[in-house]
């Protein structure tokens, strides 16, 4: 069986486990899962990182940490492989002549043809440090942009500087084709990625970013809420849901009932509450609290 073969069949049995919401099988895909190499090519044809990526933020600690491990040795794999076919290529375009002196950094000159892969220990990693140089595009503050993304891409990677700035260089053009010039909102857009890229705490969003698992163009449309880590998308969502328990209307009657079963005590008694929560053509949303213990969830 192909490895896309194995990840597709992976993938249908974890949406058949989790309708059924059966943990265990859950867990036992993803220690099967962990054992397989991927490639970039396979991941987009199979789309199972989708389905793996959102039970990072899964109710359950177990299957969330393990789905977390699966995709970080995934983006691994990537990456790997990312960096082989760059060191490959350098191989065979590399001259057999060595320069006899190395290129200062300058915006006009032409890119590294023996880029650095410098330890991800140390002083930040930045385009000066890695000595690279790049095509200048003719305009100071995009080539600025170039460097500003690349040294926010750089921060703590061990990739090979060859790659980071394909990423650095792609993610600018689509930005100035984006806004058309480098106006206000393309400042404002740069400066929102940076930020966010360079962040120590979301380490997930420039992995995704340099190994190609997240495409340049998704990414230039992202919001800063969506650019979040997992865990700081987890914590919004659970304070949104408390807001909405708190913030229920008079109009929002509760009702008492037995029908539920309390995930936290066992009990039965609770009083719940309905709320349109999402377009006028779907289900209400069923907010439900436990009378005993204060626990509370909501399901459609």
């Amino acid at each position: 069986m192909s490895t896309e073969q194995e990840l597709l069949k992976a993938k249908s049995s974890i949406q058949s486990a989790l309708e059924k919401d059966n943990v265990q099988t859950c867990l036992d895909i993803l220690e099967s899962l962990q054992k397989i190499k991927v490639t970039g090519e396979v991941l987009k044809k199979t789309d199972i990182g989708k389905i793996v990526g959102k039970l990072r933020s899964h109710k359950d600690t177990k299957l969330s940490i393990k789905a977390k491990s699966v995709v970080k040795k995934w983006k691994e794999d990537v990456l790997r492989n990312s960096t082989n076919n760059n060191t490959t290529s350098s191989a065979i375009n590399t001259p057999t002549i060595t320069p006899p002196t190395s290129k200062k950094i300058s915006p006009s000159s032409s890119q590294a043809s023996s880029p650095k892969t410098p330890s991800i220990e140390g002083p930040p990693r930045t385009m000066k440090s890695d000595e690279v140089t790049f095509h200048s595009t003719g305009n100071g503050p995009r080539d600025k942009t170039i460097e500003l993304i690349y040294n926010s891409i750089a921060f703590g990677c061990g990739a090979d500087s060859d790659l980071l700035i394909k990423r650095a260089l792609a993610i600018e053009k689509t930005l100035y084709l984006e806004y058309n010039d480098v106006n206000q909102n393309y400042k404002n857009k740069v400066r929102s990625l940076a930020l966010n890229l360079k962040n120590k705490n979301n380490p997930g969003l420039r992995e995704s970013v340099v190994s190609g698992e997240l495409s340049v163009s998704k990414l230039c449309k992202m919001g800063v809420e969506e650019m979040a880590s997992e865990e700081a998308q987890a914590r919004d969502r659970k304070l949104a849901e408390e807001a909405l328990f708190k913030a229920r209307g008079a109009g929002s009657a509760q009702a008492e009932t037995d029908m539920f079963k309390c995930g936290k005590c066992g009990g039965r008694k609770c009083t719940y509450f309905q709320m349109q929560t999402r377009s006028a053509d779907e289900p209400m949303t069923t907010f439900v609290t436990c009378v005993g213990c204060g626990n509370h969830w909501k399901f459609c």
